[in-house]
């Protein structure tokens, strides 16, 4: 029996890793752990403080692993561009990429054209767009890892949310199209589609939230974190295709 803690540092040291979202949420969790496990992670955001709060945290957990950021909103072509130019010059390339990045958003009877335009472009396109830079540059070196995190709302349809649950529902066909364009280049892609999870997305305050994670119904960030860790783990033999996770007690 391997040595689990041994394994998941030899498979992820020095994995050079963009992590869209990386400042806050979920993106932040797998950032932090990805470093303490002596990964090599650009990270970007919308804020700097947030991103340099991050980059601080990391310091704490590291060993041999590091962790970089830029700014950048994904919903724009040009930030997109600069991430990957900036992973060029800071990592040297592109071995995992993980499309978190995301906004939530009710019904499409809310709001107006530049509103839903602006979401499906950081939620979907952008999906696509990132998804179109890693996988250049991993078909290039024969080998690489997209994980795309999505939700549990692309199957449950919740009314109210028709625009979120539109974009995520993209990228579940999306991630499964994917899969079947890039395995033959030895490209893995994952899709991670979670339940309710603390995060800046959920309503509610800090302390309401915390309160669902205690009776269960809800999931701390760290869990999706480690969902992640696990699927890039894997031997280059075996593809964890797709994963749901949800609270024990959101039924769904």
């Amino acid at each position: 029996m391997k040595d689990l803690n041994a394994y998941w540092k030899e498979s992820l040291s020095e994995k050079r890793v963009v992590i869209t979202g990386g400042s806050t949420g979920i993106g932040r969790e797998i950032a932090l752990l990805l470093t303490s496990l002596g990964a090599r992670c650009l990270i970007c955001g919308r804020h700097q403080e947030q991103i340099d709060e991050t980059i601080a945290a990391s310091k704490e957990v590291a060993t041999t692993g590091s962790c970089d950021g830029t700014v950048a909103d994904i919903a724009k072509r040009e930030d997109i561009d600069r991430l990957f130019e900036t992973a060029d010059q800071r990592l040297g390339g592109v071995d995992i990429l993980i499309n978190n990045a995301a906004l939530g958003y009710g019904s499409v009877s809310e709001g107006d054209y530049e509103d839903w335009d602006y979401l499906v472009r950081a939620n979907l396109t952008a999906y696509l767009a990132c998804s179109h830079y890693a996988a250049k540059r991993m078909a290039a070196e024969g080998k690489g890892h997209i994980v795309n995190i999505g939700s549990m709302s692309a199957d449950v349809r919740e009314a109210g949310s028709s625009v979120y649950v539109a974009t995520k529902t993209g990228i579940q066909g999306f991630s499964e199209a994917l899969r079947k364009e890039l395995n033959p280049k030895k490209i893995k892609v994952t899709l991670i589609e979670p339940g309710a999870v603390d995060t800046d997305m959920q309503a509610g305050s800090t302390s309401e939230k915390e309160e669902k994670v205690d009776n269960l119904e809800m999931l701390p960030a760290e869990d999706i974190a480690m969902a992640v860790g696990f699927c890039l783990a894997q031997h280059e033999r075996c593809d964890i295709v797709g994963l749901q996770i949800r609270p024990h007690l959101q039924f769904i």
